[in-house]
């Protein structure tokens, strides 16, 4: 018998594979040894198509942000856009939710990630957004998304008072609607994106 064929490895695959790791695993089980047995390989075949893992976490980054409406960023009125934009934003790290942590403590220089920044500081800019608060008023909104995000991927039972005297917060909770993160995703965005407006209007 002739010696088994060896994986085909290209920097896609490779990525591909890390994002189904920390999807399955967590972040912390992301290394390159540990990716590498995933693909049947030594760990340096690796680095014949990435840098390390710095590439790798920036290429995770590039799939996440794949999966966001960035159109959204081209439309108009602002407050439409940045609200289309935080749900595509939910919608992803909903999907991906162990890549949170991972994705929210590395610095960003993925391209797909930074022209999606570019869209946003051009929408803001061009709604008469100061340039000096632009980068604030996306980061409010990609932090509120990436938290609700982890909230959606929390236990259903979230908030357990059996054990502790608190009535009114268990009458709360009993009366509370059944899809709670999401209605609380969809209350803090209206609040969000209601207070930018009127920060825009005084700033004006």
């Amino acid at each position: 018998m002739g010696r088994p064929r060896r994986p085909i490895l290209s920097r896609d695959g490779i990525v591909a594979e890390a994002l189904a790791l920390v999807d399955e695993e967590g972040s912390e089980a992301l290394t390159v040894t540990r990716l590498a047995r995933r693909l049947g390989v030594q760990a340096a075949s690796l680095y014949n198509h990435v840098a390390g893992r710095e590439e790798i976490v920036e290429g995770i980054r590039d799939l996440v942000v794949a999966e966001m409406d960035v159109s959204a960023l081209d439309g108009q009125p602002w407050q439409e856009a940045l609200a289309v934009w935080a749900k595509s934003y939910l919608a992803a790290f909903a999907r991906h939710p162990n890549t949170a942590k991972l994705l929210s403590t590395t610095t960003i220089r993925s391209a797909r990630t930074l022209e999606m920044y570019e869209k946003a500081v051009t929408l803001l800019e061009r709604a008469g957004w100061p340039s000096d608060q632009v980068v604030a008023v996306f980061t409010a909104i990609e932090s509120f998304a990436i938290g609700s995000a982890l909230d959606l991927a929390a236990p259903n039972v979230m908030i357990d008072p059996s054990e502790q005297p608190v009535p009114l917060l268990s009458v709360a909770l009993k009366d509370a609607h059944p899809g709670r993160a999401m209605v609380a995703f969809e209350l803090g965005l209206e609040a969000i994106i209601h207070g930018l407006d009127e920060r825009l209007r005084r700033l004006c």
